[in-house]
């Protein structure tokens, strides 16, 4: 429950794009994708980890809170478990990231140092990135430039302009997880202080920030094919927006947090479709 494994899409997705992309180029290697996946996987666990322990210490996390259970608040299991656990996984994506350093030199040291800080820094330290509005640009750069341009440069040592346009993609998509999270909290939150870029906006710029989010997704594949070559089996990922009405619906239609529940997992499965999809469509041009 601490981990929380349905929304741990919004790491792998990433990683299967970079991965797709690199199959495409001719550059898929086994070990370093396997690595970058169990290292994306590590940072979000350690990030939600860290979620949980410092929303609770913070008193962001209290009991009129409406949504996923969170172990800490509900007395589940102790703070310092959870905080060592975090220290545990955080301890261990460091391990992977020396391997992947060694395979991929200074740009993976300086983007894995970045990534392990902010995932602790999201909702601890000084200035948490999440109480000041900045979770959503955290996690568009970190879970989708970065996760993406990672993956693809621990196996091609090269960095391609149109690389971006594919993190840009998922990154926008897992942004649209967080959006789903803060506008289903939005009172709770704006009542501890808690200053998510949701609060700030309000419902109604929130509703249309995800909506864009998810419009700005789709159109990745077609400007990729049309603009930077890309093969026409990338538009497989437009197949996943099936998996976008439910959450939509939800979104646009109700402020009971409630209600808005299931919009967090079915904005999770969308994105893992999609990034499977885009993947998928990538290799395929190999």
């Amino acid at each position: 429950m601490a981990i929380r494994p349905k929304t741990l899409s919004a790491a792998a997705a990433p990683v299967l794009v970079g991965t797709g992309f690199a199959a495409g180029h001719g550059a898929l290697t086994v070990l370093p994708a396997t690595a970058a996946m169990v290292g994306a996987l590590l940072i979000q666990i350690t990030a939600n980890l860290a979620n949980d322990y410092y929303d609770f210490v913070r008193g962001g996390d209290t009991e009129e809170r409406v949504g996923p259970v969170r172990v800490t608040q509900a007395g589940l299991i102790a703070p310092v478990a959870v905080r060592n656990g975090m220290f545990v996984t955080l301890g261990l994506a460091l391990a992977v990231g020396v391997y992947l350093a060694w395979i991929g030199g200074w740009p993976i040291v300086v983007i894995g140092l970045a990534s392990l800080i902010c995932a602790v820094a999201y909702t601890g330290g000084p200035f948490p990135l999440a109480y000041h509005g900045l979770g959503d640009v955290f996690v568009f750069v970190f879970f989708g430039l970065v996760a993406v341009g990672g993956t693809y440069w621990v196996q091609a040592l090269d960095f391609p302009a149109d690389l971006l346009l594919a993190g840009a993609g998922v990154g926008a998509l897992n942004t649209a997880i967080l959006v789903a999270n803060n506008l289903r909290d939005i009172d709770s939150d704006r009542a501890v202080g808690k200053r998510t870029l949701a609060v700030r906006i309000g419902r109604t710029g929130s509703r249309v920030q995800y909506i864009a989010l998810v419009a700005g997704a789709f159109v990745v594949p077609l400007l990729g094919v049309a603009l930077a070559g890309w093969p026409r089996t990338s538009l497989l990922a437009l197949a996943s927006g099936v998996y976008a009405i439910g959450p939509m619906s939800r979104i646009m239609t109700t402020d009971d947090p409630s209600e808005l529940i299931p919009a967090l997992g079915g904005t999770a499965r969308l994105v893992a479709a999609y990034g499977a999809l885009l993947a998928l469509g990538l290799a395929l041009g190999a």
